[in-house]
């Protein structure tokens, strides 16, 4: 039988009853399918409903043939190796008690002596020459992607379940990913935001809160298909918009013939021209009559409501996020930044950054590029002061901001809004709902905690944070922005960069994003050398 996966009115709901996932029905066979949807819509809680990870609420999941997740938190294992990632330790220990004739005769039988070759075969098709006993800890954020990716290669399972599986990668690793998913002849679901990765998918399912829409072909299909029903939703609206206008009309008219025919008859019944009994039956039949009328304009206007509240629910589904920065004030020529002769990094016997000279001049935007383990975070780290350099200088000339990947400048025990007026002690309640609406938090969102969020809205809640305030931070530093951010509010970040009058230094790997800033230099940290 051809594998598959088989959603039938799957729901799942958050441990406090809300609802997050409802009457779900999606079919996966053996094609890539790329799920998009805004952060918060369930992506990741799918794919772990589909691996097993977790229960539906309500519905069923059907697997036929077998499944290998790559998910988000992978990355964290840092007390663990190669081999513990791959699930290889004890097989691993049998070939060496092997070795050593210390197996018996049923361990034998069990012994698999091509994994050590397998194992070097997966991790050299993802550019990784490291053992399987290398502690994960050693390795950069994006090797570690790598080696989860090197896993899922070896374990060869029948659908793969990949979540972000371009984060935190160079171009190198993102294109043995591109490559891999390329020649997959099994089944694949993956989430990204990575354009280029979803231009090779057969299919995108969208997550929105109406549900699950699966289109035909890749993102740029998909892209074209999504323009066109935001421009159908658009004239919707303004039909559904004028529709309720006219109900309105409709019904003051009639509330304004009503009442002069109302006046009427009391000016007949006070003069007394008619019998009593003639006058009682016409008003008996007037207020049948403006009865009836008034249920038929009554539920008229409730239909023009309600095709509006859908009208609008759909925009708001399809409506791309804004995100606004107020202006920071930077002189052109101000001195922003200066590093002189930097060296440094957690091992002081092998500093990664070496001899770095650095300056930021007025909104200038730079990137800093370089393969996993180049030390660009570690630059960061050394440019914010989380790390002291052994030699030379760092020395920050205006305000700035640091926003990593993990969002680490929110405190967890903070509500959203209280991080913000943390983060910015000038600001009032008032204000710091204004700044979170800019970003997408409106209403009740304010007092979400960050451990609520998902990975996605984690990111947009710090940029808020960060850039809501007035004035915003003339230098931002971002590590990795687009790690976990929807393709809305990837798009909406372009914008809001493209508008922001700052200096920006920026690590990604993201080559899309980095068009869009227009970097004016870029800086390549590799093999110990920095050329820019």
């Amino acid at each position: 039988m051809p594998a598959f996966v088989s959603l039938s009115n799957l729901s799942w709901s958050t441990p406090d009853g809300t609802p997050l996932l409802s009457d779900i029905n999606l079919t996966f066979g053996a094609e890539r399918t790329g799920i998009v949807g805004r952060n918060g819509t369930g992506k990741s809680t799918l794919l772990r409903l589909i691996a097993g990870g977790l229960s539906a609420t309500s519905g069923q999941v059907q697997v036929s043939g077998s499944t290998a997740i790559m998910r988000q938190d992978a990355m964290e294992r840092l007390d663990e190796t190669i081999a513990d990632l791959f699930g290889v330790r004890c097989a691993l220990d049998l070939l060496d008690r092997a070795e050593a004739g210390l197996a018996n005769a049923d361990e034998l039988a069990d012994a698999d002596w091509t994994l050590p070759a397998r194992i070097e075969a997966a991790l050299l098709r993802c550019d990784l020459t490291v053992g399987p006993q290398t502690p994960l800890v050693t390795l950069s954020g994006g090797q570690r992607s790598r080696a989860a990716l090197a896993a899922l290669i070896l374990a060869e399972p029948d659908f793969l379940l990949l979540d972000e599986p371009t984060n935190n990668l160079d171009r190198v690793g993102r294109r043995a990913v591109i490559d891999l998913i390329r020649g997959w002849t099994g089944g694949a679901i993956i989430i990204s935001h990575d354009r280029e990765l979803l231009e090779e998918m057969d299919a995108i399912v969208e997550l929105t809160s109406l549900g699950a829409t699966r289109y035909g072909g890749n993102y740029s299909a998909f892209r074209q298909l999504k323009d066109s029903e935001l421009d159908a939703a658009e004239r919707d609206l303004a039909h559904a918009e004028k529709a309720r206008r006219d109900a309105a009309r409709r019904a003051q008219q009639a509330a304004e013939r009503k009442a002069r025919k109302d006046s009427a008859a009391q000016k007949a019944r006070a003069k007394g021209d008619q019998p009593k009994i003639l006058m009682d039956a016409a008003k008996g039949r007037a207020e049948a009559s403006g009865g009836a009328g008034t249920r038929l304009r009554d539920a008229r206007r409730e239909a023009a409501e309600e095709a509006l509240a859908a009208a609008r629910e759909r925009i708001e589904v399809l409506q791309p996020l804004r995100m606004d920065i107020p202006p920071t004030g930077l002189p052109s020529g101000k001195l922003v930044l200066r590093l002189d002769g930097v060296t440094g990094g957690y091992n002081p016997d092998r500093p990664v950054i070496r001899d770095l000279s650095l300056t930021l001049i007025g909104p200038e935007r730079v990137v800093i590029a370089g393969s996993n383990g180049s030390g660009k975070t570690t630059l960061l780290k050394l440019i914010t002061g989380q790390v002291v350099p052994q030699r030379g200088l760092v020395d920050r000339m205006v305000p700035f901001a640091l926003l990593d990947q993990h969002v680490n400048l929110l405190d967890p025990t903070r509500t959203l809004r209280e991080n913000f007026r943390h983060l910015n002690p000038a600001a009032d309640a008032h204000m710091a709902h204004a700044a979170l609406a800019r970003f997408g938090f409106r209403a009740g969102d304010a007092f979400r905690q960050p451990g609520e969020l998902s990975g996605g809205e984690r990111l947009r809640a710090g940029l808020a944070c960060t850039l809501g305030g007035t004035p915003p931070p003339m230098l931002l530093i971002l590590d990795e922005p687009t790690n976990h951010l929807d393709l809305n509010s990837v798009s909406a970040l372009e914008a809001a960069l493209a508008a922001y009058d700052g200096a920006v230094l920026v690590v990604s790997h993201d080559d899309r994003f980095i068009k869009s800033l227009a970097p004016d230099r870029t800086v390549y940290l590799e093999n110990d050398a920095v050329s820019a």
